[in-house]
């Protein structure tokens, strides 16, 4: 299980997990997305057929089990048969509190190794430090940390890698950072290229390569709801091409 993590909003936390999601899909890897987020940006994406009855990851967290998991889970719209959403809803955000409780991690990693079939399982985790984010992290092996390239953005890099580090000390020995991908990176920018070295610096090799370009293709794939490889024109292969790596570098991480 691969969290993607953020503790500031707006960075692209979700167009990073969905980027990756995309790139599992073109390589035939059958995904699941667990969407831990509040706001639901990536249900939203990923767009599943409405059932009056589904339950969603809320219900999940209230009482971890096989069938409530199944009740909620939803093949997406990109593609019935390769890739599977766990519902989003603002319900989960009663389990969000300001500290947050790890205790039913393992009862959540648990219910999530009942699933059968996926090659991938990708959290899309809120973009705090709150319950939310720690219970899903605990439940992963390893962890993405998404940034973009200023100041408070970097900044916010370091407590991301530090609670990283707490939770494995804690309570998640399994969990390790896979690194940070750095999104939404514009070329010819001075401020910006000042901060990816300033990144470089502080954490060498777990700054993940390549870094993602800004493209305005990606959010016109993301507001069509169609998968980034499945987007025409060059600039929406360019976007590809650095998910197709950072889900390779995810793929060849040890077990």
């Amino acid at each position: 299980m691969l969290g993607i993590c953020s503790l500031k909003g707006g960075v692209g936390k979700t167009s990073v997990t969905l980027g990756l999601a995309s790139a599992a899909l073109a390589k035939g890897i059958r995904t699941l997305v667990i969407d831990l987020d509040p706001q639901g940006d990536s249900t939203m994406a990923l767009a599943p057929e409405g059932d009056a009855n589904a339950l969603d990851v809320a219900a999940v967290l209230d009482a971890p089990g096989y069938d409530t998991i199944q009740r909620a889970l939803a093949a997406s719209s990109w593609a019935p048969e390769g890739l599977d959403l766990l519902r989003g809803s603002e319900n989960s955000a009663r389990h969000d509190g300001p500290e947050g409780s790890t205790s039913n991690a393992g009862a959540l990693s648990e219910t999530f190794t009942m699933l059968q079939g996926y090659d991938l399982v990708l959290v899309d985790c809120p973009p705090s430090l709150g319950g939310l984010t720690r219970l899903g992290l605990s439940a992963c092996d390893r962890a993405i940390v998404v940034t973009e390239p200023g100041l408070f953005s970097v900044m916010a890099v370091g407590r991301a890698m530090r609670t990283i580090d707490q939770l494995r000390r804690s309570g998640a020995p399994q969990l390790q950072p896979l690194g940070i991908a750095v999104n939404r990176v514009k070329t010819r920018s001075v401020e910006q290229e000042y901060r990816l070295e300033e990144l470089k610096t502080l954490y060498g090799p777990l700054v993940l390569s390549p870094v993602i370009p800004e493209r305005a293709a990606l959010q016109q794939a993301q507001g069509a709801a169609v998968p980034i490889h499945a987007w025409p024109g060059a600039a929406a292969r360019v976007v590809s091409f650095a998910f197709d790596q950072l889900l390779d570098r995810a793929l060849r991480a040890p077990r």
